[in-house]
C-alpha cells in the first residue's frame, strides 16, 4: 500500500485530553504513466490534506513534499528486508531516507517496516526477519533523537489471525507467528508505536459465504454475530477489527492503539466491484470512523483508518486478483470516480479533480476484425495483455460483457496507451491485425482510456504481470 493522506477529526479521550482520528488514503505508484509529484502534491493541498503515506521514497517524491507542511510516512520495501541485518545498516537507512529529507523540510511522522510481510495470502513468501527489522530501525531512530516524532511499524493483513473463527473472542495470532507478533508488539508498546491491519471486507463476505450487506457499514445487513461477551456485530469492519485486538490481548497488548492502514472496495475486476457498491461503502463507514463511534470491544474510541486506495493501478501485482488494480477512488488521470467525503461528514460530493493534467492525442488502436488466423489473434492478444492492464475484461469485469472483437481491440488498446501511443511503425501493428482510430470505440460499462502524458515511467518494484489471455477472452474458442 502505497500513499495515503490524512483527515484529521478529534474526540474527546477518556482522561478528557483531545484525540485526534485520522481518515487516510493509499495511493500507489505502479502505472504506466504517471501523475507528477508536483502534480499530486497539489491535489492534496486541494483537498486540504495534511498527512501522506508513501512505499517509494525515491527523491524526486519526497522533494515534492518539502515545505508543503504535509506529515509523511515512508516505507522499507519487503524485496529489501533481508539487508537490514543490523543496527548500523538501520542507522544508514535513517541518515539516507529520514535525515536527509528532515533538512529538506520535509515531515516525516511513521516507517512501516515492508507492506504485510507475514501475509501468506498476498506474497509468495513471507518475511520473517520483518520484526528485527522493526526493532534495528526503531533503535536507528531513538539514537538519531528522532525517537518521540517517528515511529516504525509493521503492516499485517486479517491472515495473521487463525482462519474460521466466528466470534471476535476466538480470535488469535496463527501459531507459525505468534511468538513474532509477541515480540513486535512488545516493540511497540516500548516505543508507544501502533499496531496496524489492512482489511478487504468484500473479500471477506465472499470467501467466508456471508451475506454481501455484511461488508456494509448502514445497518441494513440481517446477518449479524453476537459473542459470548452479549456484544453484536453488523459488519465486517467491526467484526474484523475487535478479532485483532482480542489477538492483541491475549498476545499481551490490550491497551495498544490500532489502525487500519488499508481498508477499500475495488470498482473492477471481483464479484460485486462496482462504482455503486464502492461509493455505498464509503458513504456509512468514514461518518462512523469520523464520529468517534469506535467498535463494540472499544466503544468511543477514535479510529486511524486508511482509505485503499487514491487511484487505480495498471502494473500492479494481479496474482491474487484482478480487483488490485481498481482499488482508486480516482481514475488514473487524478478524475474522481464517484462521490465521497474523505472528511466523513457525510456530504454529497466529488473530491476536488487533480489539476494541470494533460492527454496523450485521442487516438486508440483497435483489431481489424480479421479472424482468418486465430492462432495469430491469440498470439496478439497475449503480446497486449503482457504489458496493457486488460483485467477489465475478467469476467464479471466493466467490458466483460464486450464480443470477441471488441474485447480483442480492448487489449489492443490498452496496450497501445501503455507504451504512450509510441508512433513507430509497431505500436497498433500486431502483425497486421491492428488500426489506429480516432472515434472513441466505448460503449456501455466499458471505456477505452485515453493515457496522460506524465514525465516518468514506473520505477523499481512495480510488477507488469500477464493474466493468461484465454481467462480474459472467454469467447476466443
Amino acid at each position: 500500500m502505497a500513499w495515503s493522506f490524512w483527515a484529521k477529526r478529534q474526540a474527546p479521550s477518556h482522561s478528557g485530553n483531545v484525540v485526534e482520528g485520522i481518515i487516510g488514503i493509499n495511493w500507489g505508484r505502479m502505472t504506466s504513466q504517471r501523475l507528477i509529484p508536483s502534480t499530486v502534491v497539489d491535489l492534496f493541498l486541494q483537498n486540504r490534506i495534511t498527512n501522506v503515506k508513501v512505499s517509494s521514497s525515491s527523491v524526486n517524491v519526497m522533494k515534492a513534499f518539502s515545505g508543503s507542511g504535509i506529515g509523511l510516512t515512508i516505507s522499507i520495501p519487503n524485496e529489501d528486508l533481508h539487508e537490514y541485518i543490523s543496527t548500523k545498516i538501520a542507522q544508514e537507512w535513517v541518515q539516507k531516507y529520514v535525515t536527509r529529507f528532515l533538512e529538506e523540510n520535509v515531515d516525516i511522522k511513521y516507517v512501516h517496516i515492508g507492506t504485510e510481510p507475514l501475509s501468506p495470502t498476498f506474497w509468495n513468501v513471507t518475511y520473517d526477519n520483518a520484526v528485527d527489522v522493526l526493532r534495528f530501525v526503531q533503535i536507528a531512530l531513538n539514537e538519531a533523537g528522532y525517537g518521540n516524532k517517528i515511529k516504525a511499524t509493521l503492516t499485517h493483513f486479517t491472515d495473521i489471525l487463525k482462519p474460521n473463527h466466528s466470534k471476535p473472542s476466538q480470535a488469535e495470532f496463527r501459531d507459525d507467528i505468534k511468538k513474532k507478533m509477541i515480540e513486535q508488539l512488545e516493540i511497540l508498546k516500548e516505543n508507544n508505536s501502533p499496531a496496524v491491519i489492512d482489511m478487504i471486507p468484500v473479500h471477506f463476505v465472499n470467501v467466508n459465504n456471508v451475506d454481501l450487506e455484511f461488508a456494509f457499514v448502514d445497518g441494513k445487513s440481517t446477518y449479524f454475530v453476537v459473542d459470548d461477551n452479549g456484544l453484536n456485530y453488523t459488519n465486517v469492519f467491526d467484526f474484523m477489527y475487535d478479532s485483532v485486538l482480542w489477538a492483541m490481548k491475549k498476545a499481551g497488548a490490550p491497551d495498544l492503539k490500532l489502525v487500519v492502514a488499508g481498508i477499500g472496495w475495488p470498482t473492477d475486476g471481483y464479484p460485486n466491484a462496482n462504482i455503486a457498491n464502492a461509493e455505498r461503502f464509503w458513504k456509512g463507514l468514514l461518518p462512523k470512523v469520523a464520529s468517534n463511534k469506535g467498535t463494540p470491544l472499544r466503544p468511543g474510541a477514535p479510529i486511524d483508518l486508511n482509505i485503499q486506495n487514491l487511484c487505480d493501478e495498471n502494473k500492479f501485482r494481479t496474482k491474487y486478483g484482478a480487483f488490485q488494480r481498481h482499488w482508486g477512488i480516482y481514475r488514473h488521470d487524478g478524475k474522481p470516480k464517484y462521490k465521497i467525503d474523505i472528511s466523513g461528514q457525510g456530504r454529497d460530493i466529488y473530491p476536488t479533480t487533480a489539476r494541470g493534467v494533460t492527454y496523450m492525442p485521442k487516438r486508440w488502436c483497435i483489431f481489424n476484425g480479421d479472424i482468418s488466423n486465430k492462432p495469430k489473434v491469440k498470439q496478439a492478444i497475449e503480446t497486449a495483455c503482457e504489458q496493457g492492464d486488460c483485467t477489465s475484461l475478467m469476467p464479471g469485469g466493466s467490458c466483460s460483457g464486450l464480443d470477441f472483437n471488441e474485447q480483442v481491440s480492448y487489449a489492443f488498446n490498452r496496450f497501445f496507451q501503455a507504451i504512450a501511443q509510441k508512433y513507430d511503425d509497431d505500436a497498433c501493428q500486431f502483425e497486421g491485425l491492428g488500426k489506429i482510430v480516432t472515434d472513441n470505440p466505448s460503449t456501455g460499462t466499458c471505456t477505452f482510456p485515453v493515457e496522460i502524458l506524465a514525465a516518468e515511467v514506473a520505477d523499481r518494484g512495480s510488477s507488469i504481470t500477464a493474466i493468461n489471455a484465454e481467462t480474459k477472452l472467454h469467447s476466443l474458442t
